[in-house]
């Protein structure tokens, strides 16, 4: 079913080394936010986020994504600061207790960005690709970070979907106008992210799984994040607390169709999916 060679040839510059992903990488979620759509994520103070952290790398973590504002639909954006006093100590704190664990700061404004930067931030991953706070591809550009660019048209907090009678066509058309100006302005550590559930009907969350092999022109990794969403829960009729056994089957396909990066709550369990793919 899986073999390394579909995620082969892709590499991304972290602060002067190359970081390979050649074998997929597991994203593992951590929420500093009091709202976040999956409650077990949430987690706030030191204690608990070195302990999360600690559990990650006992199950297999690769990157860690710090996030400080939640993305689910009708949700608010803190204020910038608000924002900051949620990331920058804890990401301060992750680093000084692994120094060399890379981090990846979700966020959707320049500011958070750069003091993201500031305390030791190696990958910026923006859902808004840009279109909320245009600084955001400014400051990693200046700063040679590496940078997820997500497919989130005229991006909205709400459910309103991405109307269109050719979705896949105009996400690609999308994403190539957008990389087209990263590179402009010399951002060239770019990874793909497809967006799911964001703006998207669950008809187009999973006509981008079926027709995934689509994305693969832009010759970029590949970054996807399907756990406990949605589009997972809903079509089960559960809840996302017991959506696990969904999410692993949708990340083992999405992994088996080469994707590079698997953004993920369970980390442990999607190790154990990466280790029977590579056996097989």
């Amino acid at each position: 079913m899986y073999t390394e060679t579909q995620s082969t040839s892709f590499s991304i510059n972290i602060k002067g080394e190359l970081y390979n992903l050649s074998r997929p990488k597991i994203m593992g979620i951590i929420n500093c936010t009091p709202d976040s759509f999956y409650e077990n994520s949430r987690i706030n103070d030191e204690k608990s986020i070195l302990l999360k952290v600690e559990e990650m790398i006992q199950g297999g973590v690769d990157i860690l994504d710090v996030g400080g504002a939640s993305t689910r639909p009708g949700s608010v954006l803190p204020t910038i600061k608000e924002e900051k006093e949620r990331v920058i100590p804890a990401i301060d704190v992750i680093k000084k207790k692994f120094p060399n664990l890379i981090i990846s700061l979700d966020t959707v404004h320049g500011e958070v960005a750069q003091a993201g930067i500031d305390v030791g931030v190696d990958i910026i991953n923006d859902v808004t690709a840009g279109e909320l706070d245009e600084s955001i591809l400014q400051v990693a550009a200046k700063n040679k970070t590496p940078y997820v660019l997500t497919h989130s048209p005229g991006f909205v907090r709400s459910v309103i979907p991405f109307e269109t009678e050719s979705f896949m066509l105009d996400m690609t058309n999308f994403l190539s106008q957008k990389i087209a100006y990263c590179k402009s302005i010399g951002l060239n550590d770019l990874i793909i992210d497809p967006g799911f559930g964001f703006a998207k009907t669950q008809e187009q969350n999973f006509e981008i799984i079926r027709k995934f092999e689509m994305l693969k022109i832009f010759n970029l990794p590949i970054l996807v994040g399907v756990s406990r969403k949605s589009m997972v829960y809903k079509t089960l009729g559960v809840t996302p607390e017991n959506s696990l056994h969904g999410t692993i089957a949708l990340q083992t396909i999405l992994t088996s169709k080469g994707a590079n990066i698997i953004r993920v709550h369970d980390v442990s369990e999607m190790n154990d999916v990466r280790i029977l793919l590579s056996s097989c």
